[in-house]
């Protein structure tokens, strides 16, 4: 089974879990990334059963607006039931290393006002440390430097992120994206509030004080559902 197959297996058992698990009529909480699209392609089928969708990227947006799903503001809802997202890395404990695709601080948002967390992905991306995958901090254009500096001094080894012409990436809120590298972080969520403290910083990738409270992890043999609060299936 290929990669993009087990994350298609993924979406499907995501979009599964919601129509079981949540009442009709609720607005959806939708993340960004690949995952995340076999997510949207496979709630797309049940879409009448739901008011619709808040989305964490322009790019989810489109393609929820793409199959016929309304997308409302943050702002324009009372409530946010459960939100579905992709992750670069998680842990045993839910910890996530999340922002790959740029959109990590609409995303932590949406995390935090949810109500429930299911994190999707195919098991290459569960680890025992996180860090291996570049932590994205994203970061108000004046303080790329200086916030440069004091990653630097965190252990790390930021890099700007760049789009495949080389043009520096720019976020949809219009910040830039420090990757940061060589990073083996063993206490998340001290971490995360190491990075989110150093002015210039508008959020870092790391999920840790807000992580997932369901991961679904496709491989080989299928999906597993990991509870965080306490089951296993």
């Amino acid at each position: 089974m290929t990669q993009d197959e087990m994350k298609r297996l993924v979406g499907a058992a995501a979009a599964a879990y919601v129509n079981q698990n949540m009442p009709e009529g609720i607005t959806l909480g939708v993340g960004t990334g690949s995952t995340a699209n076999f997510f949207i392609d496979a709630i797309a089928k049940h879409k009448n059963r739901y008011r619709g969708a808040v989305s964490s990227s322009d790019a989810s947006t489109a393609r929820l607006l793409h199959y016929g799903i309304d997308v409302f503001d943050l702002n324009q809802i009372d409530d946010l039931p459960v939100y579905v997202d992709g992750a670069d890395e998680i842990n045993e404990l839910g910890h996530m290393l999340k922002g790959g695709g740029g959109a990590l601080t609409r995303e932590k948002i949406l995390a935090s006002v949810a109500k429930e967390f299911v994190c999707v992905v195919d098991a290459s991306k569960c680890v025992s440390v996180l860090g291996f995958f570049p932590l994205p901090v994203e970061v108000i254009p004046m303080a790329r430097t200086s916030v440069a500096h004091a990653l630097r001094t965190l252990g790390g080894m930021p890099k700007i992120r760049v789009r495949p012409d080389g043009d520096i990436y720019m976020s949809d809120n219009g910040c830039i994206i420090l990757d940061v590298h060589r990073l083996k972080i063993i206490d998340p969520e001290a971490f995360e509030v190491a990075v989110n403290q150093i002015p210039g910083v508008v959020t870092v990738g790391l999920f840790a004080h807000r992580g997932a409270d369901i991961c679904l992890m496709g491989s080989v043999s299928g999906v597993k559902k990991i509870d965080y609060r306490g089951e296993m299936t």
